[in-house]
């Protein structure tokens, strides 16, 4: 499963071994205990990744093998790509701009989408070579 956090002015995306059922179910049970309010939502999100990462091919032959109806791929401009995923927004507040999306996807595409976010936010050396 893979978690997004969306935050006033960031957006933090970590793995994780439990399913979505598993997560959300866990997490509504806290909000009741500690009598927050908490809203559930099936829906979409989205993240940008920049076009000169390596990978891409990689994910988009997966995607399309596997996932082609929870994951979708939009050209921003020529630097950045846009991801969509399927899954629940989680938050206080419905019309809240923060809050934590869940999905789930075939281990394979989550581990790479993972992997190329943790390239692109800590600008490490996986980016593409200019030719």
């Amino acid at each position: 499963m893979l978690k997004l956090i969306y935050t006033e002015t960031d957006l933090h995306m970590e793995k994780l071994s439990a399913s979505v059922e598993e997560w959300v179910s866990q997490r509504v049970l806290l909000a009741l205990r500690v009598g927050n309010k908490i809203s559930v939502e099936p829906t979409g999100a989205s993240f940008g990744l920049s076009t000169s990462l390596a990978g891409w091919p990689e994910l988009e032959h997966l995607i399309g093998r596997e996932a082609s109806d929870a994951v979708s791929l939009s050209v921003c401009d020529d630097e950045l790509i846009e991801i969509g995923l399927e899954g629940y927004w989680l938050c206080n507040n419905p019309l809240s701009e923060e809050g934590v999306f869940v999905t789930h996807l075939p281990s394979i595409i989550e581990n790479t989408l993972l992997s190329m976010w943790e390239t692109f936010t800590n600008r490490q050396p996986m980016l593409v070579p200019e030719v």
